[in-house]
C-alpha cells in the first residue's frame, strides 16, 4: 500500500487489497471493499460496505455512498473474463446501493464522467459512456452501451434500452420507457416515450438563452416546429434542417438526428402527435 494510502482514513472494519492505489486523503468507511486493480483518487470518500471490485479508476473528490457496487462482472452473457474496467472522472455523487458494471471485452471501459448525480438504487450497465453534469434519479436502470452527453437529466424509476443515445440537455420525465435515441435539448416523457418539446427551463439555466440574444433557443424552436409540427415526411424536415440550421445548439441537434436516422439499432424518438 502506498504511503498516501497509509496517510488516509481506513476504517479497520474495511477490507482494502496492499496493492491498491489510494491518493491523499481518501476516506474508507466500515466493511467497505477495495479491490487489488483499484485506484482511488485523492480526497475521495468510499462509504461503508462499499464494493470496489476489479480494474476501477476513481477520479479525485468523489463520494461514493453506502452499499454501491461498483466495478464488478458485466450483467452479460458474452463475457468470458476479460479485464476490462470502469473509469469514473472526479466530483461525482454515486448515492446508495448504485451499481456502475466494467466493460465486456478486450480493452472496453465503462465511462463515468465529471460532477455527475446517481441517484439510489440506479444501475450503469457495462460499455455505458456517461459524460459531465448528468442527473440521475432513483431506481433508473441503465442497459448495456447506452450513452448520455452532458447536463441530461433522467428521472425517477425508468429503463433505458441498450444502445440509445441521449443528447446534452435532455430531460427525461420519470417512469417513461426510453428504447429509441432522446435528441439534445428535448423532453420526453411516456411508455413508450415521445417528445414533449424543447426542454426551455434547461436551455435557460444552461445560458445557451442568453447567447447572442437568445439566437439559439429562437432557432431551436424554430427546428422543432420544422422537424415534428410542419406535417413533412421526417426525412425532408431533416434535410431542410440541416440546410437551415446556423447557430451551434441548431447544428448540435441536426448532427444528432442525422447519426440517429442512420443507427439501425435504434433511430430517435417520435414526438407526440400535437
Amino acid at each position: 500500500m502506498s504511503a498516501a494510502a497509509m496517510a488516509s482514513q481506513i476504517h479497520p472494519t474495511a477490507l482494502v487489497d496492499p496493492a491498491a492505489q489510494l491518493g491523499e486523503g481518501v476516506r474508507v468507511g466500515p466493511y467497505a471493499v477495495v479491490g487489488p486493480d483499484v485506484q482511488i483518487g485523492a480526497g475521495t470518500c468510499i462509504g461503508p460496505h462499499v464494493v470496489l471490485d476489479g480494474r476501477v479508476r476513481l477520479g479525485r473528490d468523489n463520494h461514493v455512498f453506502a452499499g454501491a457496487c461498483i466495478g464488478q462482472e458485466p450483467q452479460d452473457l458474452k463475457y468470458t473474463g476479460d479485464s476490462t474496467e470502469v473509469v469514473i472522472g472526479d466530483g461525482n455523487r454515486i448515492r446508495e446501493y448504485v451499481t456502475i458494471n466494467r466493460a465486456t471485452a478486450g480493452d472496453e471501459q465503462t465511462i463515468l464522467g465529471d460532477g455527475n448525480l446517481l441517484m439510489a438504487y440506479s444501475h450503469i450497465g457495462h460499455n455505458c459512456r456517461l459524460g459531465n453534469r448528468i442527473v440521475i434519479a432513483n431506481g433508473v436502470a441503465v442497459a448495456g452501451h447506452v450513452d448520455i452527453d452532458d447536463r441530461a437529466v433522467i428521472g425517477g424509476v425508468l429503463g433505458i434500452h441498450q444502445f440509445v443515445h441521449i443528447g446534452t440537455l435532455a430531460m427525461v420525465g420519470g417512469m417513461s420507457r426510453i428504447d429509441r435515441d432522446v435528441p439534445p435539448f428535448m423532453m420526453v416523457e411516456g411508455h413508450p416515450g415521445r417528445l414533449r418539446g424543447l426542454n426551455r427551463i434547461g436551455i435557460k439555466r444552461s445560458g445557451l438563452a442568453d447567447q447572442s440574444d437568445g439566437a439559439a433557443l429562437k432557432e431551436l424552436q424554430q427546428l422543432w416546429k420544422l422537424l415534428y409540427r410542419s406535417g413533412l415526411p421526417f426525412s425532408e424536415a431533416l434535410h431542410q434542417a440541416v440546410s437551415t440550421a446556423g447557430t451551434e445548439p441548431g447544428r448540435k441537434l441536426v448532427s444528432f438526428l442525422e447519426a440517429s436516422c442512420r443507427n439501425e439499432r435504434r433511430g430517435p424518438l417520435p414526438a407526440q402527435r400535437s
